[in-house]
């Protein structure tokens, strides 16, 4: 898994796209996988710090309990409706890895999560995908760890 600095490194011009779709667009969707293997999704949050890309929630969570037992996981980043343009949209950003819980007293104080029982995830990146259009074309630009970045299109 990747940090988010090394896919930052590794895909500049999509990390770019990717960070500032991520920092537009404050609510995002999390799916995780219950105990019994099936998808759950819920809101989030996520912040940058220190070459990371971080999330948390409120003490007893599903979603963190979820991630502490499979840390498996992928976040979805919506943009505008481009009404009658489909060239204008921003794009659809899909992120998917895994989210390691962080529990040390000083990383937690770092990062400003002081409630009681509150949980921080760093994420580690195994895929990041954007979505969009250009012209009568469909656009995915694509980075895998391990494979690099890659783009698609489709009329």
């Amino acid at each position: 898994m990747a940090s988010w600095q090394e896919f930052e490194t590794q895909a500049p011009e999509l990390a770019k796209a990717a960070r500032r779709l991520m920092d537009t667009y404050t609510h995002k969707v999390l799916a995780t996988l219950r105990k019994d293997g099936s998808p759950r999704v819920s809101g989030i949050e996520t912040s940058f710090r220190d070459g990371d890309l971080w999330t948390g929630s409120m003490a007893r969570a599903v979603k963190a309990a979820d991630l502490r037992r499979d840390p498996r996981m992928a976040i979805h980043v919506t943009s505008r409706d481009p009404g009658s343009d489909p060239s204008s949209w921003e794009g659809d950003l899909k992120l998917s890895g895994r989210a390691v819980e962080v529990t040390d007293p000083a990383e937690l104080a770092a990062s400003g999560r002081h409630e009681a029982g509150s949980h921080l995830f760093r994420i580690e990146l195994a895929e990041v995908a954007w979505t969009r259009v250009q012209g009568d074309e469909l656009v995915i630009a694509a980075w895998r760890e391990g494979v690099g970045e890659r783009e698609f299109r489709r009329k």
